[in-house]
């Protein structure tokens, strides 16, 4: 930058794992160009959400969800706000509002505000011992519920309710999880891999009930029941909506941006206002809006490039989900249903692994795997790369190393 030049301003708004991962991309592709400032609504910065289950569990302590210290904001030129929610967006006059009244004014500006998680408009939903599972404040208040050793019921059995209920059995207290749909992780898995990953939670201590939904929450001062619709009652003195999430777009209709179910973006991550980007799980990117990690780190790289003057673009992202639910490994990739296709299916129910990869026009178009994932990144490669497997099709099933040498 030639001398007397001011720096552009550069404002991102949400500090969370898609924020932090921008900013990593923007100091190592463009360091000292921009006059950055990260704000976040949450008290702590970045931090890793995908173990917060590890952390209520009590398998890991709150230092080792910590994504980068405040000391490495200042290393790298970065202003750090955090507790302070943006709460108005004036896209014309080029300024953000803090919700303690502070103006900041921006020539770029990055929103990845993130989602929200959904909360179930049920009778009883006010009551104390309602609860929810996404953020640090969340677990905090979790762990001070599950001391007292009552029964909880958690609704939803997608990732997050899997992963609440198994962090509170974890620490010993007797967990009902209630699920509306026939099947756990319906996104994720076809309805055998799904049955395998609910034997595997119940034989850790979580009674699974699928098909179930939740009709009222009842209690005095705080949750005594859960009444589901077909009659049945479920004592508890905690419960726990992990029934979804939904994109944080508050911010965008102040600034006139064009919002769906999320903010409008361009495959340069552009909203519909010139200079102002939206990432992560607030975007909303040619119809889609990713609640994963890999995509919402896919869209930080392209729009850090794309302010840092590089032509890259985003063309969306294979939906691939590569977990540890409840201590189980679970991996899935592309059309796993594989509706109309071959299926390739190898089952050893010995270890409770299963494999189903989905073959359609001698490309691979899917896969499941539970209990061994240890082949997921080389199926991902070929589903992405749409690698012709005809040559491969006897060995496949059995992973790279195998299916090369063959």
């Amino acid at each position: 930058m030639r001398p007397g030049l001011r720096r552009e301003r550069l404002v991102v708004v949400g500090n969370g794992m898609a924020g932090l991962r921008f900013l990593e991309e923007l100091v190592r592709r463009a360091p000292g160009r921009f006059d950055v400032t990260v704000v976040g609504a949450e008290p702590d910065p970045a931090y890793n959400r995908v173990l917060l289950s590890s952390l209520l569990a009590g398998d890991i302590g709150v230092g080792d969800v910590e994504l980068k210290p405040h000391e490495w904001y200042a290393e790298h030129g970065v202003a750090l706000v955090t507790g302070q929610p943006a709460c108005a967006l004036d896209a014309a006059q080029r300024t953000v509002t803090l919700g303690n009244g502070e103006v900041l004014g921006f020539d770029r500006l990055v929103l990845a505000t993130g989602s929200d998680a959904i909360r179930l408009p049920l009778p009883g939903r006010d009551l104390a011992g309602v609860m929810t599972f996404r953020s640090l404040a969340d677990i905090a208040g979790l762990e001070q519920a599950a001391s007292e050793g009552l029964p909880a019921v958690v609704i939803g059995g997608g990732l997050l309710g899997i992963e609440a209920a198994y962090g509170l059995a974890r620490r010993g207290v007797p967990v009902t999880l209630v699920h509306l749909m026939d099947r756990l992780l319906e996104r994720q898995l076809d309805a055998e891999g799904a049955r395998l990953l609910a034997a595997a939670i119940e034989a850790k201590g979580v009674r699974v009930l699928l098909g179930a939904e939740t009709a009222a929450i009842r209690g005095g001062a705080a949750v005594e029941t859960v009444e589901l619709k077909d009659g049945r009652v479920l004592p508890c003195g905690l419960v726990v909506m992990a029934v979804g999430i939904r994109s944080n777009t508050a911010l965008a209709p102040s600034g006139g941006l064009q919002v769906k179910r999320g903010i409008v973006v361009d495959d340069g991550m552009q909203t519909s206002a010139s200079g102002i980007y939206a990432i992560g799980e607030c975007a909303e990117h040619r119809g889609v809006c990713y609640g994963l990690v890999e995509p919402c780190y896919e869209q930080a790289r392209v729009a850090a490039a794309a302010i840092a003057g590089e032509p890259v673009r985003y063309a969306g992202s294979v939906l691939a989900t590569n977990l540890k639910v409840s201590g189980v490994s679970v991996f899935s990739a592309g059309d796993f249903e594989g509706v109309g296709a071959e299926a390739i299916v190898v089952r050893d129910a010995g270890v409770g692994s299963y494999r189903k990869l989905v073959v359609r026009e001698e490309r691979l178009a899917g896969v499941v795997l539970v209990g061994d994932t240890a082949e997921a990144l080389w199926y991902a490669d070929l589903i992405r790369a749409g690698t012709p497997v005809s040559a491969l099709r006897e060995a496949l099933a059995f992973g790279q190393a195998f299916a090369e040498a063959a």
